[in-house]
């Protein structure tokens, strides 16, 4: 395991807080594409973090679906191992992770359901083999084997031969309202540049601060 010994020197390219938009929202827009255009594998993948009712955190990739002025927005099972944590506890946490590019943003806030409207849209955007798989799989609860989880799938498939498929009223849509936004630029020696954005309601403006690394 050499990783584990292995000392990354992460450039000397500097984050400072002239370099960013005063709305985060929009920078991690441009982070996001910068991201794309340097062909990171999934950029729009980050792992969320929650914490169901008994207090147990958890974490998971998801991939984000759209970003607004209004927050993150990705889409799940509402029965899923997240959903009924989201459900009973709604702050969360969001990493993205664009680590070639040595780049971080780090995500505090909570989520809450988008209205049934923006999930029926989304919903109607995705493959139609996604779409089947939706109504398919029970998410996070136990099955025997790959292939039950198969015939579950093929069963789908045979009820929903064809567009349109319907969103199942168990499937949908969160959004993250964010009320901490922090860019993270990796420098030489660990001396990394870290800007927060910060604000105590979606109502607030931000307030920018640079944190130690």
């Amino acid at each position: 395991m050499d990783s584990l010994s292995r000392h990354e020197d992460y450039g000397s390219e500097a984050l400072a807080e002239s370099h960013l938009d005063s709305d985060p929202l929009a920078q991690f827009a441009q982070w996001l594409i910068d991201a794309e255009q340097a062909d990171i594998f999934e950029p729009n993948a980050f792992v969320l973090g929650t914490v169901d009712d008994s207090g147990k955190p958890t974490a998971r990739t998801v991939l984000l679906k759209g970003v607004d002025e209004r927050g993150f927005f990705f889409a799940t099972n509402y029965s899923s191992r997240k959903g009924r944590a989201i459900e009973s506890n709604a702050p969360v946490t969001g990493v993205f992770g664009w680590y070639p590019m040595y780049r971080q943003v780090l995500i505090e806030g909570y989520a809450e359901r988008v209205v049934p409207s923006e999930s029926d849209e989304y919903f109607a955007s995705r493959p139609h083999d996604s779409q089947v798989a939706a109504w398919a799989s029970r998410q996070s609860q136990p099955i025997e084997s790959r292939a039950e989880l198969e015939n579950q799938f093929e069963a789908a498939a045979a009820r929903f031969p064809n567009d349109p498929v319907p969103r199942p009223d168990f499937w949908g849509g969160y959004r993250i309202v964010p009320l901490r936004i922090e860019f993270w630029k990796g420098r030489s020696n660990r001396m990394h540049d870290r800007i927060e954005f910060q604000r105590d309601n979606q109502n607030q403006p931000w307030r920018v601060q640079r944190l130690q690394p």
